[in-house]
């Protein structure tokens, strides 16, 4: 019999993204499972603004029905998670999000959560998801380093910025955890995390963590 399978979708067109997201599976691959990590090409290159999250929901969809039949559960590889809920009614495996299991997994360390965002214009979107799933009194400030999306293959430019956005969080808004706001980022977490001297969750981690539970436990 076959390993279970998750399927990770990157939204957006980006395949050094969809790269970065297969980085941040590796500390997973020595269980028992298949992870297979995919671009939805019919997406936008980079998902900042509402409207390109809602613009990448219908290839998305299209790419996870076609991938359905070998999956044992899925995860939504963008931090406001677009069409979760909607995914969740066309497919009867799990279907998690990073952004969601990364708040779940934050609460379950610290009280006052704060969140790295890559771009201001994605800030207000993460907000207002917060607040539709209930936790944006956890949720004690989010900053945005101010960089596209594509920008994060420079390392050392993403990590400077990151660590200044970190350490206001902690020390101007009180945050005790810390989230990476986007799918992409693992490669820096140990790094941010010493440096910040805080519990830093990266997404796509979180969620894997959970599909993991999910499979394993069957439910």
């Amino acid at each position: 019999m076959s390993n279970p399978r998750i399927t990770l979708v990157n939204p957006n067109s980006l395949a050094r993204v969809t790269e970065a997201i297969d980085r941040a599976v590796e500390p997973f691959r020595r269980l028992p499972l298949e992870f297979r990590c995919l671009t939805s090409t019919g997406g936008p290159a980079g998902i900042q603004t509402q409207a390109e999250a809602d613009a990448s929901i219908a290839p998305m969809a299209s790419l996870i029905q076609q991938e359905a039949a070998t999956t044992d559960a899925f995860i939504v590889a963008c931090f406001s998670d677009p069409g979760l809920h909607g995914l969740r009614d066309l497919i009867r495996v799990p279907m998690l999000g990073i952004g969601e299991c990364s708040v779940l997994t934050a609460m379950s360390m610290a009280t006052r959560i704060g969140a790295i965002a890559i771009a201001s214009a994605a800030v207000p979107r993460h907000l207002r998801y917060f607040r539709a799933i209930g936790v944006a009194d956890r949720i004690c400030g989010e900053l945005a380093l101010d960089m596209k999306v594509s920008e994060l293959a420079d390392a050392e430019l993403a990590f400077q910025r990151m660590a200044a956005v970190g350490t206001a969080l902690r020390d101007t808004h009180g945050a005790d955890v810390l989230i990476m706001g986007c799918a992409g980022m693992a490669d820096l977490r140990d790094r941010l995390q010493e440096t910040c001297r805080l519990p830093v969750v990266e997404p796509t981690q979180a969620a894997v963590a959970m599909a993991a539970g999910r499979v394993f436990g069957r439910f």
